[in-house]
């Protein structure tokens, strides 16, 4: 992934060479407000909102403590991933990605309020999505689904495109729902449109590490939904386990869409393909597929609701706006469902 590739101005360029070393460090302890005036004209304050429930960016290093805070409860707490002895002790879940990556809450405003030591509120947290734009990818080293697939050649055929990763997703069980995601992908598609970005990148996840319990999943999805072409990706081989674990022929489709965890399945009708080959990820106990969704692939009704690519970004309410509270296709959430870990980088 080279610099020189990207479609970036001179100034843009020199803000995003490589950190290495000392600089890496500056990076990560520089406070978030600051290193923002460096990046840009930034998002509505406001991404996205239905109700009671806002999607907005943290603003501070404590809010982005929050997400991760969220994200230990649900991953280590709830799904029991694998903890080392720093993240028991902090109680988050982070990693070198972090201070490279937006952080998108989903604040919930009825929810009873919280108050930190010293007593100040506290906003209630119920969602969180970590964003990785390609120019801060190439500061911090690389993306994170890197570590599980081979993203040279694909970057190398689309060096005209900035992509986004998507990683991190999870939900307060109390809060998973359709309208929940609904307003999550609301705020994420405001901030793909104010910064211009070409395809999304990621890893989702299934449960458990055996992919064997998810062969109809994955047989489908190598089937009906892989990536070919100029988007191909590969898992890493010595990681990579095959998908194809059953025949097409043998495949019943609505037995396996009702298998697929619920973000996977809300990314397939948006439009998104899978890579080749799943990963065992024994951290955090799931079994990883690589999704890719250009934005030119995107299925067009959903841009009814959530505004095209090219419509101006302003600060609004573009669920209710649009009447997407009443809308039962959107993004296909059962109520209850499972988080679905996503990067998790998606």
């Amino acid at each position: 992934m080279s610099l020189a590739n990207l479609p970036l101005s001179q100034d843009q360029r020199n803000r995003f060479t490589p950190a290495t070393g000392a600089a890496t460090l500056v990076n990560a302890l520089t406070p978030r407000r600051i290193r923002a005036r460096f990046d840009g004209e930034p998002p509505p304050r406001t991404l996205a909102r239905i109700g009671s429930l806002e999607v907005r960016l943290a603003r501070t290093s404590a809010e982005v403590r929050l997400a991760q805070a969220l994200r230990y409860a649900v991953f280590y707490e709830e799904l029991q991933a694998s903890a080392d002895a720093r993240t028991r002790r902090a109680r988050r879940d982070f990693d070198r990605f972090d201070p490279f990556c937006d952080h998108v809450l989903v604040v919930d405003h009825d929810a009873p309020v919280a108050r930190n030591a010293i007593g100040r509120r506290q906003p209630a947290v119920v969602g969180t999505y970590r964003l990785l734009r390609h120019e801060r990818a190439i500061s911090a080293g690389g993306f994170y689904t890197a570590q599980e697939y081979d993203l040279d050649p694909m970057l190398a055929r689309h060096a005209d495109k900035r992509l986004l990763e998507l990683g991190r997703s999870c939900v307060l069980s109390s809060h998973r729902s359709r309208r929940t995601l609904e307003v999550l992908w609301a705020g994420v598609w405001t901030y793909i449109r104010h910064h211009g970005l070409d395809a999304m990148i990621g890893c989702a996840s299934f449960q458990g590490t055996d992919p064997q319990a998810h062969a109809l999943a994955l047989s489908f999805l190598h089937h009906h939904a892989g990536a070919s072409g100029d988007w191909r990706v590969a898992a890493r081989p010595h990681l990579r386990v095959p998908m194809d674990m059953m025949a097409c022929a043998a495949i019943d489709e609505r037995a396996a869409l009702r298998a697929l965890p619920p973000l996977i399945k809300g990314y397939l009708r948006l439009g998104a393909m899978v890579g080749d080959g799943a990963v065992v990820d024994q951290q955090f106990g799931t079994v990883d597929v690589c999704m890719l969704l250009p934005k030119a692939a995107i299925n067009p009704r959903y841009f009814d609701h959530f505004g095209g690519p090219d419509a101006s970004v302003q600060e609004h309410d573009p669920l209710k706006s649009n009447g997407l509270e009443r809308q039962e296709h959107a993004l296909g959430s059962e109520s209850g469902a499972n988080p679905c870990r996503s990067d998790d980088s998606t």
